[in-house]
């Protein structure tokens, strides 16, 4: 099979379109910690390319002479939870099976075999690769991957054992280097004893000496990786794709490697490899990626439920101004997560993480919503924007106390309730864009529709700029400020209709207050402005 966009497990050169993972760590760096005979972390994002990188630097290192270096997993121990010798035996197991594969080393298996009966699951592992020294020839470097998969007392007993291990040395032969790999850096784990005890990894492998943070792709990487597909097939892309590739992947090899397999795979019209891939051609593939909720996608913001991210990111869709309250280990955590930047400045991650998380913390409420397309479109197929806002002020009034009271993510309420209901009507014939993030103090929403569904994004496009405001101060104030950022806002994205929509969430403010509308002109523009 030709070469193609990997989407699921390890890179392999021979089957997929790679970037060196070699050239994405600062080798140098991680040799000098092995010859120090350090044991240290390697974290990053989930699918940035961690377990191909332990593969290859387990290559480099064998292929020198100088050490025998051996990649495990040990994500098989993550159902045993407080079961030790369970999760212990998955893995004394996956540390004999890979040194059997991998290395063609057999001894491991008879020693196993003869330590368990008599050492038992807090003792073997630590034994077993003390034995492993002693009689090896070279000193030994184990790469341990999926480490802050395992839960409990088991982590809590690989994570002593290591220790144990490194503290004997060098009167009791033991590895020279461990190095674990997981998304989190191992002092962020927060280990639940069967005892009910948390005892922090930081205090459980104290022993480690640096943590190292795997980057994602930059934009000469990017490039590079879709010029091998050019270089194999003759597909040609569109230069103007790759800065709005950058801008909505960030370089997350995933994401970039995800879009890459849309646009010359799951499109099949693209199978034929004649067909350039244009840029529209690229939205259209960024939209399908977005509405696939991939698994990648899904377990990413299944972290949203976390209390430790649902801080942080509710400051964020709020458009709040600071983090006061919010603890620097936790907004640590979050960028470990890959789900933010924390420079320059604190937001989401990427455009396409940006606008995942909203559609899916509604994406029970958008699919419950009873309202029809069909029922927003003049003769013309354009979308009647003061109709939909209408509609919606009226389903706001009726609906909004008992659907944000169900949401995780109250204090973004009123915005995410809107946002809903807009993906239930343009969902499928247009698109929804998103402006969010720390000290906005609004939410800008900028839907393209195309009127001819025959020509799509080819032909005529309805431009429409919504800006959403929480009344926090007077409504003139408010209305002002709001009218200068919406005329701005549709300004830059070439809209030719504009609306500011104001939530006002006092309670002791009656409905009939709460909901009006009025028209109002601006620098050479008319508004439609909003209460709700």
């Amino acid at each position: 099979m030709p070469k193609h966009f990997n989407t699921t497990g390890p890179v392999h050169p021979e089957d997929h379109y790679c970037i060196d993972p070699m050239s994405r760590l600062d080798w140098e760096e991680i040799h000098a910690l092995i010859e120090a005979k350090k044991f240290f972390v390697l974290h990053a994002p989930r699918q940035t390319g961690k377990t191909t990188t332990l593969l290859a630097m387990a290559d480099v290192l064998n292929q020198s002479g100088e050490y025998t270096a051996l990649y495990m997993g040990v994500e098989s121990a993550q159902s045993a939870r407080h079961d030790v010798a369970a999760g212990m035996k998955a893995i004394l197991g996956s540390l004999v099976y890979g040194a059997e594969a991998r290395l063609q080393e057999t001894r491991l298996r008879h020693w196993q075999q003869e330590l368990w009966p008599v050492l038992g699951e807090h003792a073997t592992f630590k034994e077993l690769l003390s034995r492993w020294a002693r009689e090896n020839a070279k000193p030994i470097v184990l790469m341990i991957d999926e480490v802050d998969a395992l839960v409990g007392d088991t982590l809590i007993s690989l994570l002593r054992q290591l220790r144990e291990g490194y503290i004997g040395r060098p009167g009791i032969p033991f590895i020279q280097t461990a190095i674990l790999c997981g998304v989190r850096d191992v002092r962020d784990y927060r280990i639940h004893t069967a005892h009910h005890e948390i005892i922090t990894g930081g205090s459980a492998f104290n022993i480690k000496a640096k943590s190292l943070v795997m980057g994602s792709f930059n934009p000469t990487e990017i490039q590079t990786l879709y010029q091998q597909h050019t270089t194999e097939t003759g597909q040609i892309f569109d230069p103007d794709i790759f800065p709005e590739l950058w801008e909505d992947t960030r370089g997350q090899p995933w994401l970039v490697n995800a879009l890459g397999n849309e646009l010359t795979w799951e499109d099949k019209t693209a199978r034929d490899r004649t067909t350039p891939i244009t840029l529209e051609r690229y939205r259209a593939a960024r939209d399908s990626l977005i509405r696939s909720r991939a698994t990648h996608l899904h377990q990413l913001t299944d972290k949203l439920r976390e209390p430790r991210v649902h801080r942080l990111i509710a400051a964020i869709l709020a458009g709040d101004e600071n983090l006061s309250g919010i603890p620097a280990d936790d907004q640590e955590y979050v960028v470990d997560l890959g789900l933010i930047e924390a420079r320059p400045q604190m937001r989401i991650s990427n455009r396409i993480y940006q606008e995942i998380i909203p559609r899916e913390l509604v994406w029970v409420e958008q699919t419950s919503i009873m309202q029809q397309q069909a029922w927003y479109l003049t003769s013309q197929r354009r979308i009647d924007t003061p109709k939909l806002l209408a509609a919606f002020q009226q389903f706001f009034r009726e609906n909004s106390q008992s659907w944000i009271e169900r949401f995780d993510y109250k204090e973004a309420g009123p915005q995410l309730l809107l946002q809903a209901f807009l993906q239930r009507i343009i969902n499928g014939g247009g698109r929804i864009h998103r402006e969010y993030g720390l000290g906005r103090k609004r939410t800008d929403l900028f839907i393209e529709w195309p009127v001819d569904e025959e020509k799509g994004y080819y032909g005529e496009i309805q431009r429409i700029v919504l800006e959403l405001k929480i009344l926090y101060k007077s409504l003139e104030a408010t209305v002002a400020e709001g009218l200068e950022q919406t005329v701005g806002y549709a300004d830059q994205c070439g809209a030719t209709e504009a609306h500011l929509i104001i939530f006002d969430r006092r309670p002791e403010i009656t409905w009939d207050d709460k909901i009006w509308q009025r028209e109002q002109h601006w620098q050479g523009r008319t508004l439609g402005i909003w209460g709700m």
